[in-house]
């Protein structure tokens, strides 16, 4: 038995002729003949009387109309949903960004898309890249965007911006040129992300080119957002680490100075999701959206590199 059959029965019944029938689905009178002849094998059952001008339905017909209704219906509605997600009438996007969003011109990721989709439900979620990377892991979200390195397995990578790494500090001497590793772990540190800590991507760099040297790095002051680490900055009380975008942007603190490391460090964001898994529409479209405005708003130079 199968939906195209039904769907002919159907019909054959509304309109009282396979000739109608055909018709209304824009099919061959042979074509809905058969499939109606066919389906009456299946069943062992006369679904019409065959009359000179009109089809009558039997007993069998009468019982089967509302099963098949059901099961056409349900099938029509499937298509429906699916449709309408390919076309972002509705539908759910879940979607990870790196705590700093708002410094890679992603702060109206959100406003644009709903402008664009605006049945779509939203759930953008923004958090520490390393969280970020677990949460795809488990499937709570579908994909994001984040900060390279991330140990979880399973997970399919996508670079797309490398993002310079600087020193700051509002005591150290401006003619004091690229700071070394060695100088980083002799100094009063303030880092920002205390709840991720060292599973940090920023602060997982730093500390492994510390052990590479011998060294240790131990912070004086763990904060959890990048502006008061900076405020805290600003006052002389410690230094810290941040990206040329966030160094750049308009609300750095200006009593601030900012210098690279001897050997340059890199952050790198990535498009992340899970391996073999297919996107839904509304979260493909989604990463589509903030990958075109990173790469729009973040003009190339020094220090600053798009990964084609």
């Amino acid at each position: 038995m199968t939906i195209t059959q039904l769907t002919a029965f159907l019909a054959a019944l509304e309109h009282g002729s396979f000739t109608a029938a055909a018709a209304s689905l824009g099919m061959t009178q042979a074509s809905v003949s058969e499939l109606v002849a066919r389906l009456e094998r299946e069943l062992d059952a006369t679904l019409f009387v065959r009359g000179s001008r009109r089809l009558v339905p039997t007993a069998a017909a009468q019982e089967l109309r509302p099963h098949a209704a059901q099961a056409v219906s349900a099938v029509q509605n499937g298509i429906d949903t699916i449709h309408s997600l390919a076309s972002l009438d509705r539908g759910i996007c879940t979607f990870g960004v790196l705590r700093n969003a708002a410094y890679y011109a992603l702060a109206d990721l959100a406003e644009t898309f709903h402008h664009r989709h605006p049945n779509v439900r939203l759930r953008l979620v923004g958090i520490n890249s390393a969280h970020v990377a677990r949460s795809i892991a488990r499937g709570e979200l579908e994909a994001g965007l984040l900060v390279l390195p991330i140990d979880e397995d399973g997970l399919e990578v996508k670079p797309l911006f490398r993002d310079e790494v600087l020193y700051a500090s509002s005591t150290r001497a401006a003619e004091g040129g690229p700071v070394t590793i060695s100088e980083v772990a002799e100094s009063k540190l303030v880092l920002y992300d205390a709840f991720a800590g060292w599973d940090d991507p920023t602060r997982r760099q730093l500390l492994e080119r510390a052990r590479l040297h011998g060294l240790t790095i131990e912070p004086s002051v763990e904060v959890e957002h990048v502006e008061t680490a900076l405020s805290l900055v600003a006052a002389g009380t410690a230094d810290t680490i941040v990206s040329r975008s966030i160094a750049e942007s308009e609300g750095f603190p200006p009593g601030i100075r900012t210098f690279p490391f001897a050997e340059p460090m890199h952050d790198t964001i990535a498009l992340v999701q899970r391996e073999g898994v297919l996107l839904s529409p509304a979260t493909r479209k989604l990463a589509e959206l903030a990958e075109r405005m990173l790469s729009e708003a973040l003009p190339e130079h020094a220090g600053r590199t798009p990964l084609r």
